[in-house]
């Protein structure tokens, strides 16, 4: 995922709820979509913010000593201020950039 490429706003915004139900027909549905790619980009933003904090990690036996590393603190800054996961999820979702399919129904093929 490219982080300086997103196009998602960085403040809540108030969705047309039209436009969601649009392409799945139920608002549930794009919602559930959304969440569930809002969860992968939460944990793809967590895992490269660890990443590249990881270089960074100090490890002592003495809790008193706290370094500060100017450059750990642009990193954590840079990432506090990118867009929510749901923010981006929701804007990927109205761009039609998200792929999703619905299984079938299981129980309802088996009783025919």
């Amino acid at each position: 995922m490219d982080i300086k490429k997103i196009n998602a706003p960085v403040n809540t915004v108030t969705r047309d709820l039209d436009k969601l139900d649009r392409e799945t027909g139920n608002i549930y549905q794009s919602v559930r979509i959304i969440a569930k790619r809002a969860n992968k980009i939460s944990i793809d933003m967590k895992q490269e913010l660890n990443r590249k904090l990881e270089e960074f990690a100090y490890y002592t036996d003495n809790l008193e000593e706290v370094f500060e590393n100017r450059e750990q603190i642009e990193i954590s800054k840079f990432y506090e201020r990118l867009p929510k996961p749901t923010l981006i999820a929701a804007q990927e979702f109205l761009d039609g950039k998200l792929h999703y399919e619905f299984k079938e129904d299981q129980t309802s093929e088996s009783e025919a």
